[in-house]
Protein backbone atom coordinates (compact mmCIF):
# COMPACT_ATOMS: atom_id res chain seq x y z
CA UNK A 1 0.00 0.00 0.00
CA UNK A 2 2.69 2.34 0.84
CA UNK A 3 4.05 1.48 -2.69
CA UNK A 4 1.20 2.37 -4.36
CA UNK A 5 0.94 6.05 -2.35
CA UNK A 6 4.67 6.60 -3.30
CA UNK A 7 4.10 6.11 -6.95
CA UNK A 8 0.95 7.97 -6.99
CA UNK A 9 2.55 10.72 -5.36
CA UNK A 10 6.01 10.55 -7.47
CA UNK A 11 3.69 10.43 -10.97
CA UNK A 12 2.11 13.90 -9.80
CA UNK A 13 4.85 15.93 -8.64
CA UNK A 14 8.16 14.50 -9.29
CA UNK A 15 7.78 12.74 -11.94
CA UNK A 16 5.19 15.15 -13.69
CA UNK A 17 4.70 14.14 -17.53
CA UNK A 18 4.94 17.85 -18.25
CA UNK A 19 7.39 19.36 -15.77
CA UNK A 20 9.39 16.37 -15.81
CA UNK A 21 9.82 14.98 -18.76
CA UNK A 22 7.88 17.64 -21.31
CA UNK A 23 5.39 14.82 -22.73
CA UNK A 24 2.23 16.82 -24.20
CA UNK A 25 3.61 19.88 -24.72
CA UNK A 26 1.18 20.89 -28.22
CA UNK A 27 -1.78 20.34 -26.35
CA UNK A 28 -0.69 21.32 -23.38
CA UNK A 29 0.14 24.79 -24.71
CA UNK A 30 -2.79 25.05 -27.47
CA UNK A 31 -5.32 24.45 -25.23
CA UNK A 32 -4.23 26.08 -22.34
CA UNK A 33 -6.34 29.27 -23.24
CA UNK A 34 -9.01 28.97 -20.79
CA UNK A 35 -9.26 26.90 -17.70
CA UNK A 36 -12.54 25.18 -19.00
CA UNK A 37 -11.45 23.34 -21.81
CA UNK A 38 -8.13 22.93 -19.86
CA UNK A 39 -9.99 21.24 -17.17
CA UNK A 40 -11.84 19.56 -19.71
CA UNK A 41 -8.95 18.13 -22.05
CA UNK A 42 -7.22 17.23 -18.51
CA UNK A 43 -10.25 14.97 -17.34
CA UNK A 44 -10.20 13.38 -20.89
CA UNK A 45 -6.38 12.08 -20.53
CA UNK A 46 -6.81 10.85 -16.94
CA UNK A 47 -9.60 8.51 -18.32
CA UNK A 48 -7.72 7.72 -21.45
CA UNK A 49 -4.53 6.82 -19.24
CA UNK A 50 -6.77 4.91 -16.59
CA UNK A 51 -8.49 2.65 -18.92
CA UNK A 52 -5.07 1.90 -21.78
CA UNK A 53 -2.80 1.96 -19.02
CA UNK A 54 -3.87 -0.80 -16.94
CA UNK A 55 -5.00 -2.65 -20.43
CA UNK A 56 -1.66 -2.26 -21.69
CA UNK A 57 0.14 -3.36 -18.78
CA UNK A 58 -2.22 -6.65 -19.18
CA UNK A 59 -1.31 -7.14 -22.43
CA UNK A 60 2.67 -6.39 -21.88
CA UNK A 61 2.36 -9.10 -19.33
CA UNK A 62 0.54 -11.84 -21.29
CA UNK A 63 1.48 -11.30 -24.55
CA UNK A 64 4.12 -9.11 -25.40
CA UNK A 65 6.96 -9.99 -23.27
CA UNK A 66 9.40 -13.22 -23.73
CA UNK A 67 8.02 -16.04 -22.37
CA UNK A 68 4.60 -14.46 -21.85
CA UNK A 69 2.87 -17.06 -23.90
CA UNK A 70 3.78 -19.89 -21.87
CA UNK A 71 0.37 -19.83 -19.85
CA UNK A 72 -0.78 -20.60 -23.93
CA UNK A 73 1.29 -23.33 -24.57
CA UNK A 74 4.81 -24.65 -23.17
CA UNK A 75 5.88 -24.76 -27.39
CA UNK A 76 5.44 -20.72 -27.07
CA UNK A 77 7.51 -20.01 -23.84
CA UNK A 78 10.45 -19.07 -25.92
CA UNK A 79 8.55 -16.24 -27.98
CA UNK A 80 9.07 -12.54 -27.53
CA UNK A 81 6.64 -10.57 -29.25
CA UNK A 82 7.96 -7.23 -27.43
CA UNK A 83 9.02 -5.79 -30.99
CA UNK A 84 4.68 -4.86 -31.24
CA UNK A 85 4.49 -3.30 -27.94
CA UNK A 86 4.41 0.09 -30.69
CA UNK A 87 2.01 -1.16 -32.47
CA UNK A 88 -0.32 -2.65 -29.40
CA UNK A 89 -0.20 0.41 -27.27
CA UNK A 90 -0.83 2.92 -30.06
CA UNK A 91 -3.50 1.15 -31.57
CA UNK A 92 -5.28 0.47 -27.54
CA UNK A 93 -5.16 4.36 -27.15
CA UNK A 94 -6.34 4.83 -30.43
CA UNK A 95 -9.58 2.92 -29.41
CA UNK A 96 -9.79 4.68 -26.18
CA UNK A 97 -9.42 7.66 -27.71
CA UNK A 98 -11.86 6.91 -30.10
CA UNK A 99 -14.58 6.17 -27.28
CA UNK A 100 -14.15 9.40 -25.16
CA UNK A 101 -14.22 11.40 -28.81
CA UNK A 102 -17.93 10.43 -28.92
CA UNK A 103 -18.91 10.14 -25.51
CA UNK A 104 -17.72 14.00 -25.42
CA UNK A 105 -19.61 14.66 -28.38
CA UNK A 106 -22.48 13.30 -27.52
CA UNK A 107 -22.81 14.54 -23.98
CA UNK A 108 -21.02 17.64 -23.96
CA UNK A 109 -21.02 19.48 -27.25
CA UNK A 110 -19.94 23.06 -26.00
CA UNK A 111 -16.57 21.41 -24.69
CA UNK A 112 -16.06 18.61 -27.43
CA UNK A 113 -16.44 21.94 -30.28
CA UNK A 114 -14.20 24.08 -28.41
CA UNK A 115 -11.63 21.40 -27.53
CA UNK A 116 -11.63 20.80 -31.54
CA UNK A 117 -8.77 18.92 -32.93
CA UNK A 118 -7.05 18.68 -29.96
CA UNK A 119 -9.45 15.63 -28.44
CA UNK A 120 -8.86 12.99 -31.03
CA UNK A 121 -5.32 14.07 -31.03
CA UNK A 122 -4.92 12.67 -27.38
CA UNK A 123 -4.22 9.52 -29.21
CA UNK A 124 -0.66 10.75 -30.01
CA UNK A 125 -0.59 12.65 -27.16
CA UNK A 126 2.77 11.53 -26.13
CA UNK A 127 2.05 12.23 -22.61
CA UNK A 128 -0.21 9.10 -22.72
CA UNK A 129 1.93 6.81 -24.93
CA UNK A 130 4.89 8.52 -22.57
CA UNK A 131 2.77 6.36 -19.83
CA UNK A 132 2.16 3.03 -21.29
CA UNK A 133 6.31 3.06 -21.69
CA UNK A 134 7.35 4.12 -18.51
CA UNK A 135 4.84 1.55 -17.19
CA UNK A 136 6.88 -1.28 -19.57
CA UNK A 137 10.34 0.18 -18.47
CA UNK A 138 9.73 0.21 -14.81
CA UNK A 139 7.71 -3.54 -14.27
CA UNK A 140 5.71 -2.39 -11.76
CA UNK A 141 4.63 -5.33 -9.98
CA UNK A 142 1.33 -5.59 -10.24
CA UNK A 143 -1.78 -3.75 -11.47
CA UNK A 144 -2.73 -1.71 -8.24
CA UNK A 145 0.71 -0.09 -8.87
CA UNK A 146 -0.04 0.51 -12.83
CA UNK A 147 -3.31 2.35 -12.10
CA UNK A 148 -1.68 3.97 -9.56
CA UNK A 149 1.11 5.69 -11.50
CA UNK A 150 -1.86 6.23 -14.15
CA UNK A 151 -4.17 8.44 -12.00
CA UNK A 152 -1.53 10.06 -10.69
CA UNK A 153 0.08 11.11 -13.64
CA UNK A 154 -3.29 12.14 -15.58
CA UNK A 155 -3.62 14.08 -12.59
CA UNK A 156 -0.16 16.14 -12.59
CA UNK A 157 -0.92 16.39 -16.33
CA UNK A 158 -4.25 18.48 -15.38
CA UNK A 159 -2.35 20.61 -12.66
CA UNK A 160 -0.07 21.45 -15.02
CA UNK A 161 -2.42 22.17 -17.98
CA UNK A 162 -5.40 23.97 -15.35
CA UNK A 163 -2.46 25.90 -13.72
CA UNK A 164 -1.16 27.43 -17.04
CA UNK A 165 -4.52 28.15 -18.28
CA UNK A 166 -5.70 30.15 -14.82
CA UNK A 167 -2.16 31.85 -15.29
CA UNK A 168 -3.05 32.77 -19.50
CA UNK A 169 -6.28 33.77 -18.34
CA UNK A 170 -5.20 36.25 -15.70
CA UNK A 171 -2.10 37.60 -18.30
CA UNK A 172 -5.20 38.65 -20.51
CA UNK A 173 -5.24 41.98 -18.37
CA UNK A 174 -1.40 42.50 -17.85
CA UNK A 175 0.56 44.64 -19.33
CA UNK A 176 2.64 41.94 -21.49
CA UNK A 177 5.72 43.43 -23.52
CA UNK A 178 4.40 43.04 -27.41
CA UNK A 179 7.22 40.33 -27.83
CA UNK A 180 6.04 37.93 -25.43
CA UNK A 181 2.40 37.86 -26.27
CA UNK A 182 0.85 34.96 -27.04
CA UNK A 183 3.06 31.16 -26.73
CA UNK A 184 6.41 33.60 -25.42
CA UNK A 185 5.03 34.28 -21.96
CA UNK A 186 3.58 30.76 -21.66
CA UNK A 187 7.16 29.35 -22.14
CA UNK A 188 8.72 31.29 -19.83
CA UNK A 189 5.65 30.72 -17.11
CA UNK A 190 6.06 26.94 -18.27
CA UNK A 191 9.75 26.92 -17.70
CA UNK A 192 9.22 29.07 -14.39
CA UNK A 193 6.48 26.20 -13.55
CA UNK A 194 9.29 23.49 -14.19
CA UNK A 195 11.43 25.18 -11.78
CA UNK A 196 8.71 25.33 -9.07
CA UNK A 197 7.79 21.98 -9.70
CA UNK A 198 11.57 21.17 -9.03
CA UNK A 199 10.96 21.98 -5.81
CA UNK A 200 9.12 18.35 -5.03
CA UNK A 201 12.51 16.08 -6.15
CA UNK A 202 13.78 16.77 -2.42
CA UNK A 203 11.08 14.92 -1.23
CA UNK A 204 11.95 11.08 0.35
CA UNK A 205 9.16 8.81 -0.94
Amino acid sequence: MENIISIFVKSIFIDNMIFAFFLGMCSYLAVSKTVKTAVGLGVAVIFVLVVTLPLNYLLNKYLLTSGALAWISPSLAEMDLSFLSFIVFIAVIASITQLVEMVVEKFAPALYNSLGIFLPLIAVNCAILGGSLFMQERCYANIGEVTAFAVGSGIGWLLAIAGIAAIREKLRYSNVPAPLRGLGISFIITGLMGIAFMSFMGIKL
